[in-house]
């Protein structure tokens, strides 16, 4: 390796410079990618038989950029960066620049997991094969939602085109956190007449801290388990963990056979099925021939209800006195299932107690969708179920409670206070983070189908956290794009493009979704008749003032005076682009979610400065 393969002069994400002294510590490749071109195999880079792999795999959408390829006249921009890359990964990119599927207002994303609570060096590749002049296209990078660079001129930066450049940045990963986000955009406020970003190449370098480059889970509160004797005890805890799995293995095999055995002998395989049966069904869960068919559908193939993260079982007595006999003067809700009381359950936790129509068959279905979602799912911003009873030709679901109600409570027709332009976006974005996690967070990822503001709800500290999983519905398997399925959600909220075709996908959610910003900043229904003709939908009214860059002009009259203006702008770009009359045109939660973050971003600079004043 030469000395000048890496400088120890690096710039500092949000800062800036800072001096890495890298001669006193191990560095680790955790990625290195041929952005926009093939695999480059290690007999391909001549100088440290390196592999690059392709980006696709790593992007929120692979196809936000298009792929870009010149293998003519490109040399490095110095003679000292001979070293750094083989010529192939300059002669291939991504732009942004005729991308069909998001307008050139988002960002090229890729997500990368690494080790929390380590340095990242971060280094990209460029090569500008396109422009011949400066000036021409200029954009921002942004590293874990954080400006790295404005005003990037990579024609300038590297000293003109088919030069072979590369810039590194050097980030602190938190020990909470285990991604790394790169994104490119463009960046409008500088002029350029072209308005996209390009990428060749990226590597990401994990930096030792105190001569270690190991994740090691930390137990004890002095944090220092590294310790040799400490990692001792580990490796013995594991090693005797293991053979207690393998004693516990062999009894098991033991206990089966004899069961086999005694089965044979006493005569009885004819009536029995072999292999393990339940010991016990939960209280009364099949106690009467009504409650039956019912409780087949949420058993599995063994008999059992599936208890991962399903939660407790109560009997209807325990139900009944959480809710005072189901005393109206306790509901809190009212919905197609049925209705919601506030109760008290187990020493006096608060929660919320969703209580089926016994007639409703469509209940039911959303009964069992519920019980079958929330069993596979826990998130900060998903409503945790605490459990269910299902007893007596009741069904009854039981929740955390959210102590501030719906988000649409807290817009319109009620008179609680309404929410500041800051606890807004922070609302949106607690929902954002809850559909990402649904959507990428499974195998095939979730749909929800019922995106609406009164199922976005608020606990006591105003974090919003998504609920109702009755109509959500599992995406589609890798070989398909959608999931065909008759078409359900609330009227307003309802994506045209799923009404039309019947195809449900990710990006129905982000429709609905759109719709709620659009609800959030204007504090109104979605669907109001007693309004002109032109304003009876909300969506397709905002639209209207979005195109002509006059959202303000429809903003709550609530927030005049004490939002940022440049906040609102970016908010209603956001919101149009996820009303996208076709889906391959809408944003993926995961970039909607990172844009709402930068709105927040501007406001809460726009109030310091205020502040400030």
């Amino acid at each position: 390796m030469t000395d000048k393969l890496f400088a120890d002069s690096v710039s500092k994400v949000g800062g800036n410079d800072a001096n890495l002294n890298l001669s006193g510590k191990g560095i680790e490749t955790m990625y290195r990618l041929n952005v926009g071109g093939p695999e480059i195999n290690p007999n391909e880079d001549s100088n440290y038989w390196r592999a690059w792999d392709v980006d696709s795999g790593f992007m929120i959408t692979a196809n936000a950029g298009s792929e870009m390829h010149n293998s003519s006249n490109v040399t490095y921009a110095s003679a000292n960066d001979s070293s750094v890359a083989p010529l192939l990964v300059y002669e291939t990119a991504r732009s942004m620049s005729n991308n069909q599927v998001l307008e050139k207002r988002f960002n090229m994303s890729w997500r990368f997991e690494v080790d929390p609570g380590f340095d990242y060096l971060i280094r990209l590749h460029f090569c500008e094969l396109v422009f011949d002049k400066p000036n021409l296209r200029i954009f921002r990078i942004y590293i874990n939602n954080r400006t790295a660079a404005n005003n990037y001129d990579l024609f300038v930066k590297a000293g003109g085109m088919n030069k072979a450049y590369h810039q590194d940045y050097f980030d602190a990963v938190s020990s909470q956190i285990n991604t790394l986000w790169i994104q490119l955009g463009p960046d409008t406020a500088a002029g350029a007449s072209g308005t996209d970003a390009l990428l060749n190449g990226l590597e990401i370098f994990k930096l030792s801290r105190n001569g270690n480059l190991a994740h090691v889970q930390r137990y004890d509160s002095t944090g220092s388990s590294n310790h040799p004797s400490k990692l001792w005890v580990l490796w013995v805890g594991i090693a005797a963990g293991v053979s207690s799995v393998a004693i516990l293995a062999v009894a098991v095999i033991r206990i089966i056979r004899f069961c086999k055995k005694q089965g044979k002998e006493s005569g009885d395989t004819k009536n029995n099925a072999p292999g393990w049966r339940p010991l016990f069904l939960h209280g009364s869960f099949l106690n009467s021939s009504a409650n039956a068919k019912r409780s087949s559908r949420l058993l599995n193939p063994n008999g059992l209800m599936d208890s991962t993260g399903v939660g407790k079982q109560f009997t209807l007595a325990e139900i009944r006195a959480a809710t005072n006999n189901f005393d109206d003067s306790l509901v809190i809700g009212v919905g197609g299932f049925g209705k919601v009381f506030k109760g008290e359950v187990e020493d006096g936790t608060l929660a919320a107690i969703k209580r089926a129509n016994p007639q409703s068959e469509q209940g039911l279905a959303e009964f069992h969708t519920e019980i079958e979602m929330l069993s596979k799912l826990r998130h900060r911003h998903l409503v945790s179920m605490i459990g269910f009873c299902d007893e007596q030709d009741e069904m009854i679901l039981v929740y955390e409670y959210m102590a501030n109600g719906t988000l649409r409570s807290h817009l319109f027709g009620s008179d609680v206070p309404p929410l500041t332009w800051k606890q807004r976006l922070e609302a949106c974005i607690g929902a954002a983070r809850g559909l990402h996690y649904l959507h990428t967070g499974a195998d095939q990822g979730i749909i929800h189908r019922d995106v609406k503001t009164t199922n976005i709800l608020l606990d006591e500290n105003f974090v919003a956290k998504m609920s109702d999983f009755g109509l959500s519905k599992t995406g589609p398997s890798l070989e398909h794009t959608h999931v065909s399925t008759a078409v359900k959600g609330s009227f307003g909220y309802l994506d045209p493009e799923y009404f039309r075709r019947q195809q449900l996908t990710e990006k129905s959610d982000v429709y609905s979704f759109g719709v709620v910003l659009f609800e959030v900043v204007c504090a109104r229904a979605v669907i109001n008749p007693s309004l002109p003709k032109d304003q009876i939908n909300l969506a397709e009214w905002a639209m209207r003032w979005q195109r002509q860059r006059s959202l303000d002009t429809i903003i709550d009259p609530h927030l005049k005076g004490k939002y940022s203006p440049e906040s609102v702008e970016k908010f209603g770009e956001i919101a149009e682009k996820c009303l996208a009359d076709e889906g391959k045109n809408r944003p993926t939660m995961g970039e909607v979610l990172w844009h709402l973050e930068y709105v927040l971003q501007l406001h809460q600079a726009w109030l310091g400065a205020n502040t400030m004043k």
